[in-house]
């Protein structure tokens, strides 16, 4: 027994040794503000009109903006050093942030956002990361990374970000709260950088849908109309059967739906079917592809034309600047550039073709009335500096679902649907071109009963199978990570 001895206290020294360790990373990792802002301010809204005018549609709310959007006396950076470095601080607030200020929304930032907009992780090289605050060793999802964690850190009650291939949407998923992203044309994008015009999309994030719902009325201005009850929904299969969600949570939604509508407006479709019937430019379409996995299914074709339309029109945009300056930019950025730089107008024409198509498919398949419902995404949020994270397969795999919205042009927003293996699971529901009020409308009408059917479906099953010591020793492991991160926050 005393030989053990020195053995057990090596390994308990080499225990709390790992411990300190482990805290010390997280100290960097997750700070106050989870790294979400670049820029802390304040824009104030005006006086409240006097009775009986009413108050201000947003008062008493805060928000985040993505550093993309112009505010007077202040450089938008673009994530990237060099890019703020070689620009003057702008003249005037973009109208979109103007807008929201005039209706009573107290603005407290700017956030962190991806290497000139362009990634997807949430990752950017330049700055310390943002800190997931719904999962901390997975990525935020970008490229309006910080937005997304600014509102699941509680630290705004909504945020704006930039929405290309899934900007808002995928960190909204990673992060575990709502996202939306408008119909494309619908809000203005004026004072806004540009990434690639036909796919932008101002995007703003929420954790209560009601809130979405508010800054809706005031960036879209939509004229006042009796709220619509959804006669269509239809459940994209295939798309759930290629994605990591869990089978349960897909009840959930059904069940949900079933509880509010009726069984009859319930529809099955294959999607990747449907697109390849209705949108024929895809059949000769082989601009960039390759045998990698994905990328010959309609819906990796979709997603391939989507990056090389964002590719062309980042050059058409920028590429003066970056040979001009020669700024230092992430080598997952000049991978895609460089890709780009081969690209004919006769590419992305075609790849403009099935974007036109799409539209008219998606249209049909929802009419006016109809939600289209598919995961966020196809897994959970990769964990942070994996190496699969810098590759183009990566990105044709993230952005696959998102590129359903952002080539049709149609409205989207992605729903938290609660954790699953220590991951946030996100599911969204799509409206046609123009549908946004209706689809802000319908998720309003859904939330809590999602939340119900998810509370009922979380419940845990009695098991009789006994807790391994692997078991056992990994759920240390996990509650010795979680005191780290909590002190590490309170220091």
């Amino acid at each position: 027994m005393a030989s053990s001895s020195p053995n057990l206290w090596v390994l308990l020294g080499l225990g709390i040794a790992g411990i300190l360790i482990m805290t010390k990373k997280l100290k960097r990792a997750v700070r106050a503000d989870f790294g979400a802002f670049i820029e802390r301010l304040q824009l104030l809204p005006p006086s409240q009109p006097l009775p009986p005018k009413a108050p201000h549609p947003l008062t008493g709310l805060s928000f985040a903006v993505s550093d993309v959007f112009d505010v007077e006396g202040l450089v938008t950076g673009f994530g990237n050093p060099d890019w703020s470095r070689t620009h003057e601080p702008a003249t005037r607030t973009c109208p979109v942030v103007a807008a929201l200020v005039d209706g009573g929304a107290t603005c407290v930032g700017k956030t962190v956002v991806d290497d000139m907009a362009l990634g997807v992780s949430g990752e950017n090289r330049h700055y310390e990361s943002p800190t997931n605050p719904a999962a901390p060793a997975r990525v935020p999802g970008g490229a309006s990374s910080g937005a997304a964690v600014a509102v699941a850190a509680k630290l705004a009650d909504f945020s704006l970000g930039i929405d290309t291939d899934g900007g808002v949407r995928l960190p909204a998923g990673n992060c575990a709260v709502v996202g939306f992203r408008p119909s494309h044309g619908t809000v203005s994008l004026s004072g806004v950088i540009p990434v690639s015009e036909s796919l932008d999309t101002v995007g703003w994030f929420a954790k209560d849908p009601s809130v979405l719902r508010r800054v809706g009325h005031v960036l879209l201005q939509v004229p006042y109309a009796a709220q619509r009850k959804p006669r269509t929904f239809v459940i994209a299969d295939d798309c759930f059967q290629l994605s990591k969600l869990p089978a349960d949570r897909t009840q959930v939604v059904i069940k949900s739906i079933e509880k509010l509508y009726g069984r009859q407006v319930l529809r099955h479709e294959n999607l990747g079917d449907y697109i390849k019937l209705k949108v024929p430019s895809l059949k000769t379409f082989s601009v960039g592809q390759s045998n990698g996995d994905g990328k010959s299914s309609p819906l990796g074709m979709l997603a391939n034309a989507m990056q090389i339309i964002k590719c062309y029109e980042f050059r058409q945009n920028h590429n003066e600047w970056i040979n001009s300056v020669k700024p230092t930019l992430d080598p997952v950025i000049s991978a895609q550039l460089r890709e780009a730089s081969d690209l004919t107008d006769a590419d992305v024409e075609k790849c403009r073709t099935i974007r036109i198509e799409l539209r008219s498919a998606i249209d049909a398949l929802v009419k006016d009335d109809g939600i289209l419902v598919i995961p966020t995404a196809l897994g959970p949020p990769p964990k942070l500096e994996a190496k699969e994270n810098y590759s183009k397969e990566y990105l044709i795999q993230a952005t696959t679902l998102s590129s359903v919205a952002s080539m049709s042009g149609c409205c989207q927003v992605a729903v938290p649907l609660g954790i699953h293996e220590k991951c946030p699971v996100s599911l969204s529901l799509l409206a046609r071109h123009g549908a946004d009020r209706f689809l802000l409308d319908t998720l309003q009408s859904m939330y809590t009963s999602l939340q119900e059917q998810l509370d009922t479906a979380s419940k845990p099953k009695v098991s009789s199978k006994a807790m391994t010591n692997e078991e056992s020793a990994n759920i240390a492991k996990e509650k010795v990570r979680d005191a780290a991160i909590f002190c590490s926050i309170d220091s």
